[in-house]
């Protein structure tokens, strides 16, 4: 497995609902969180809005019983971000306690601006290596959790240490529960099925009367799966042999669109995304930052930036560290780069007579 190659493709999707538009707080319709968003099972079940709480994943294995396969998963878990202006400053934070304060959407300090947002940091869960005749005899549950934690991060009157705290930031993330369910199923001769399902069993005490925004902080978002086999190749789900095309066809996919990873040889990876793309992604050359997909994303990204306001940029730049050096970014394209966005030629390929048009 290049696991180089793996990981920058795969936080490349990770985080393409997250910064494909300068979300900015003002916006009042900001659903941030649309790309492979797993809620918690029971807060889904009691709601009718057809939010997900489970991902399954569904590839082809050509190889003997004795192969093995590795499975992980990644996901972002939301952090709210809290703005608390304190009502008197104080030099130190004390250990007994939190000073008082009140919480506000916006805090200007200087030339800084803190904002009430929502913040996102990456998860990471390694599952581990099985065997696929184990996997046949025997179906594995993997329990995963990452738990409540609570930040505070003190905001001074200045850049100098001793200067007083005027306010604070206050990050929590609510703890999630998750498990990863493997399975295998013998095809044919050396040809397996192996289904990965990932459910979010995040207890709620009422999941029923809990709003969507509560649901969202306890939820598993963006979640992407990562196969590698030892001893053994994927098939491509894209454009499988003739020999399993059925078998692909058969394969069920809720949620998910596992591809092959490498160079555009190797089957011995897949990535299994809520973002459809084709075999063997690769990060755009053109691209001054990491997104992927053949330099599209990054054209229009750029172009919805270049239309907001100093203001605007201003407000989305507080956002978080990431958001601001896109925009810092952007704004440094020369304006070669951002020719190089538009109308970039991959390759071609012959289409047959039947399906030309005009």
């Amino acid at each position: 497995m290049n696991r180089a190659l793996v990981d920058k493709i795969a936080q490349a999707l990770l985080y393409e609902g997250y910064i494909l538009y300068p979300y900015r707080p003002s916006v009042k319709s900001r659903q941030r969180w649309t790309f492979g968003g797993l809620y918690p099972r029971s807060w889904s079940e009691s709601q009718e809005t057809g939010d997900a709480w489970t991902m399954q994943t569904e590839v082809l294995v050509h190889g003997a019983g004795d192969a093995t396969v590795e499975v992980s998963a990644r996901f972002l878990h939301l952090i709210d971000r809290t703005v608390g202006e304190l009502l008197s400053p104080v030099s130190e934070l004390s250990a007994d306690g939190e000073p008082e304060f009140r919480t506000v959407e916006t805090l200007q300090i200087g030339g800084n601006k803190y904002q009430a947002w929502q913040e996102a940091t990456e998860r990471r869960f390694e599952a581990g290596e099985f065997k696929l005749d184990e996997l046949t005899r025997q179906p594995r549950g993997i329990p995963f959790s990452f738990p409540f934690s609570r930040k505070i991060e003190p905001l001074r009157d200045s850049g100098d240490s001793k200067s007083k705290i005027v306010g604070l930031l206050i990050r929590e993330q609510q703890g999630v529960e998750g498990e990863i369910e493997l399975s295998c199923l013998t095809l044919a001769k050396d040809l397996h099925r192996i289904t990965v399902k990932i459910v979010n069993r995040t207890k709620l005490p009422n999941a029923a009367a809990m709003s969507r925004d509560d649901a969202l902080v306890r939820s598993l978002l963006s979640m992407h799966t990562i196969l590698g086999v030892h001893d053994g190749e994927f098939v491509s789900l894209t454009d499988p042999p003739e020999p399993c095309r059925a078998f692909a066809r058969d394969c069920k996919n809720i949620g998910a669109w596992p591809v092959l990873i490498g160079q555009g040889t190797e089957h011995d990876t897949m990535l299994s995304s809520p973002i459809i793309v084709s075999d063997y992604p690769q990060l755009a050359p053109e691209s001054p930052g990491d997104l992927f997909d053949s330099t599209e994303i990054d054209e229009i990204l750029t172009l919805r930036i270049m239309t907001l306001t100093d203001e605007e940029k201003s407000e989305a730049a507080s956002v978080d560290d990431r958001v601001k050096k896109l925009l810092s970014r952007t704004e440094s394209l020369a304006r070669d780069q951002l020719m190089n966005l538009h109308g970039t030629v991959r390759g071609l390929r012959p289409v047959p007579q039947e399906q030309s048009h005009g």
